[in-house]
């Protein structure tokens, strides 16, 4: 059973090895697969959970996250109490069981079949999804009825958050949650793109490679999935061809605005 662990403990962390054991004493027959993203950024969990989740798996896949700032209440918390644990199961057929936190269901909340809590406390430790989600998880994996509670409000889960740094990927390209919208737009055409305080001239262009080395491509990026409708939606994404775009653009976080004037013309 392929079981993706998105969380934020960071790359090569103790956690990750903690988190396997304890998912593989419940479920031996998982084949972890680690994915971490920076700390406490739920789009950028939320991004990686769907196109893991809403693309083509294996049968029984299962995404299994835990990105969890604590930040549905400023009080002081009793007990280590955090967000809840929460169910999604995808028209794919893969179920995602994590953190209901910030963005962390946003891209999966209009295409998930069934949207559900998890039966499990959200207190009693500091390092819940060790000690009190995994056991969970793999009841809900093993269809035990009793693993799932009633149904999240959609409502309450938030949108896409638009026009910002979704997810940097290991070359340091930058994915964004900008849709891929061109509709025939010439490719090769300049944009004027700002990504927090930080600007740069890009080529819009159909494909990242369209640039010469040491330019900068906003292009549609190799992420996207089928929206609710079967329609397939691409995003966009900055690519600097033989180099980092996050490096050029002041290594932005997870979230920073960017924005792009497209048809842009430099000064003669």
């Amino acid at each position: 059973m392929l079981v993706h662990i998105i969380a934020d403990y960071g790359a090569g962390d103790l956690a990750f090895a903690e988190v396997v054991q304890r998912i593989s004493l419940h479920l031996p027959d998982a084949e972890p697969v680690l994915l971490p993203v920076p700390p406490f950024a739920t789009i950028a969990a939320g991004f990686c959970i769907a196109q893991l989740g809403l693309n083509e798996a294996p049968a029984g896949a299962i995404v299994y996250h835990n990105v969890a700032p604590r930040e549905d209440d400023e009080r002081a918390r009793s007990g280590n109490e955090g967000e809840r644990l929460a169910y999604a199961r995808l028209p794919t057929g893969v179920r995602v069981i994590g953190v209901n936190a910030g963005h962390a269901f946003s891209f999966i909340r209009d295409a998930a079949l069934e949207l559900r809590w998890a039966s499990v406390a959200a207190e009693g430790s500091q390092f819940r999804s060790r000690d009190l989600f995994p056991q969970a998880a793999a009841a809900i994996a093993l269809g035990r009825p009793e693993a799932l509670a009633g149904e999240v409000d959609r409502s309450a889960v938030p949108d896409i958050p638009p026009n910002c740094v979704a997810y940097v990927d290991g070359y340091g390209n930058i994915k964004t949650t900008i849709p891929d919208d061109r509709k025939g737009e010439a490719s090769g055409s300049l944009a004027r793109v700002w990504v927090g305080e930080i600007e740069a001239e890009a080529h819009s262009s159909d494909g990242s490679f369209a640039v010469e080395p040491g330019e900068l491509a906003f292009a549609p990026g190799s992420s996207g999935w089928n929206d609710p409708s079967g329609r397939r939606v691409r995003w966009m994404e900055l690519f600097l061809r033989g180099g980092s775009a996050w490096e050029r653009l002041g290594r932005p976080a997870v979230g920073t605005p960017i924005t792009v004037l497209k048809h842009y013309s430099p000064a003669p």
